[in-house]
């Protein structure tokens, strides 16, 4: 890829990992087009960046088309689909479906429905690399994600479907990319107060780190970006001993439920009852900061004080991750 002749979509790039993101493309060279449903914070990152800024809301057919369509009259094309914008809401199993709904719009659906448009116009093109399609997932997408049922499944989804674009347009040119951090120093990191620890496992990254990861992948031509190493680790161990994994798994989500019913009891005075099958803390993740996926053996200890975070779904931002 020359960075100066690539023309860069990237969407959920108001803030942390997107606008990153955004500013590595511009830095290298690259005509860049900046989107998120944020228009105060999105403006402002494209005076700051030389981009181009289109307000869009991915959760709908028509926002990803009007997307994709202003930014090819913008760039006269579009070479490289950076699909950042995500979103977290929900729990367990008392998730409303209106909420897994907008989940799986915006995490699976967004790709899906921007494939659609840009692969076969890439197709016409002729070449070796005709197009460049990033889905930015989440090691959660890999792994899972205590006490988030709809991110977890959705990003299993977003994984799923790159890895099929991958394998069936892969040998016509069109280059597709994973990216799945863990934690990163955003927005949200710093207002999930407790699950922080969480967050931090495996050391707290800067979106630019995160950026860096992806173009060191782009110019290696992996399709799996790992920005944290250690996920590779829990990836293989899962796939090793799928049994041996969930039960780990158990045994930190025993762990999180212990924690969180002795901080509990600890604020009203009254013993800690058995908590097993309780809810996790929750965060209820907008933008940058990617959700935790440890592993088994973290430390209780990690968690401040097995407080929750603030739950419940938000209305709809996409992430700036």
């Amino acid at each position: 890829m020359n960075p100066r002749d690539t023309r860069v979509v990237v969407t959920g790039a108001a803030g942390g990992i997107g606008r990153a993101l955004a500013a590595r493309a511009a830095a290298e060279g690259a005509r860049v087009v900046v989107s998120d449903i944020d228009a105060d914070r999105l403006r402002t990152t494209a005076a700051d960046l030389g981009a181009h800024a289109v307000v869009a809301d991915l959760a709908t057919a028509d926002g990803v088309t009007a997307l994709v369509e202003e930014s090819t009259a913008h760039l006269g094309g579009i070479d490289m689909w950076i699909g950042n914008a995500g979103i977290q809401g929900g729990l367990g199993l008392d998730t409303p479906d209106a909420t897994w709904h907008l989940a799986h719009e915006i995490n699976v659906m967004a790709h899906v429905r921007a494939a659609r448009l840009l692969v076969p116009r890439w197709l016409e093109r002729g070449g070796d690399h005709r197009g460049r399609f990033v889905v930015t997932a989440s090691a959660a997408g890999l792994l899972t994600m205590l006490g988030s049922a709809p991110y977890s499944v959705t990003k299993h989804g977003a994984v799923a479907f790159a890895e099929w674009l991958a394998a069936t347009y892969g040998h016509h040119g069109i280059d597709v990319h994973v990216l799945a951090p863990q934690g990163v120093e955003t927005d949200i990191y710093h207002a999930a107060g407790p699950a922080q620890g969480l967050l931090r496992a495996d050391g707290l990254l800067q979106p630019e780190d995160v950026a860096d990861a992806l173009f060191d992948a782009v110019e290696e031509g992996r399709m799996l970006v790992l920005p944290h190493p250690r996920v590779a680790d829990y990836y293989r161990a899962r796939a090793g001993n799928p049994d041996a994994w969930v039960r780990g798994m158990q045994r930190l989500q025993r762990r999180l439920d212990d924690a969180t019913a002795e901080l509990s009891a600890s604020d009203t005075g009254t013993p800690a009852p058995s908590t097993s099958g309780a809810d996790v803390p929750k965060t209820a993740v907008r933008g940058g900061a990617t959700p935790a996926t440890p592993a088994p053996d973290t430390p209780v200890r990690e968690i401040a004080n097995g407080a929750t975070a603030p739950t419940g779904p938000r209305p709809h931002p996409e992430e700036q991750r």
